[in-house]
């Protein structure tokens, strides 16, 4: 049962931050209001909400959940692939050392969070653009020492792993085609996306709840069987920002 959650504002200057996506301007205006209820959706589910100010020198910090990973036993401040959000995790750590330990990521090691899939006491750390194998070894050892288990999974696609996985409880994934066959994946229930939908891997299970992004009817005729309330949020603002549901908050 999660019962917390870590949030912040995005700032006036958050179109500066990086993007890939190509989907047009973002609007300040409309991504408050979708932030705004995102916040609103994780405090119906039950989360206390904490909701921290804007960073103008950090575009890109209100995709909380690169700088900074939280498990049940842990905290890790991570150091992200991008150089200029490398910083970012500073301004989360006083906040997170309220609730957890805190440990750290360290050059030459780079890790997004966005790559970190934890599934019960098991992480899949994926190795991209934005993770290394140095990141990726640190946090693995950090993990371990607190009990947990860890694999690594190469990302082709997307920005992150979980660009194209999710866990939504239940031994179940919902992944796109082309990471559904990875041997990681063999023991686990699939959900697998239709190519015209894989922006809604990034669908986010709190509490036998799913928050997924609007405008995916086939995915969620899928989700719906799985019998769990389901809450589609807008998040075209994001997405133009190559973010998704689960980069605007740190949950546990």
């Amino acid at each position: 049962m999660l019962t917390h959650a870590i949030t912040r504002l995005p700032g006036e200057n958050f179109a500066d931050g990086l993007t890939t996506a190509n989907l047009g301007h973002p609007s300040y205006p409309l991504i408050s209001q979708q932030h705004q209820a995102y916040r609103r959706a994780l405090r119906d589910l039950g989360l206390d909400v904490t909701v921290l100010p804007a960073e103008p020198d950090y575009p890109d910090a209100y995709f909380v959940e690169d700088p900074a990973i939280v498990t049940p036993r842990l905290a890790v401040i991570t150091r992200p692939g991008a150089p200029s959000r490398r910083g970012e995790g500073s301004t989360l750590e006083p906040v997170l050392k309220q609730f957890q330990p805190i440990a750290h990521i360290h050059a030459p090691g780079t890790v997004d969070g966005g790559d970190i899939l934890m599934v019960e006491d098991h992480f899949f750390i994926g190795l991209s653009g934005r993770t290394n194998y140095a990141g990726a070894a640190q946090l693995t050892g950090l993990l371990s020492g607190e009990g947990y288990t860890t694999e690594t999974i190469p990302v082709g696609a997307g920005l992150h792993l979980k660009s194209g996985v999710n866990y939504l409880g239940r031994h179940t994934l919902l992944v796109t085609k082309s990471l559904s066959s990875h041997p990681a994946f063999a023991g686990y229930k699939k959900i697998i996306l239709d190519k015209d939908e894989e922006y809604a891997a990034n669908t986010l299970w709190i509490n036998d709840t799913l928050l997924m992004p609007k405008g995916f009817p086939k995915t969620r005729a899928s989700l719906a069987r799985l019998g769990m309330e389901i809450i589609e949020l807008d998040v075209s603002e994001v997405r133009k920002m190559d973010g998704g549901l689960t980069c605007m908050s740190l949950r546990f």
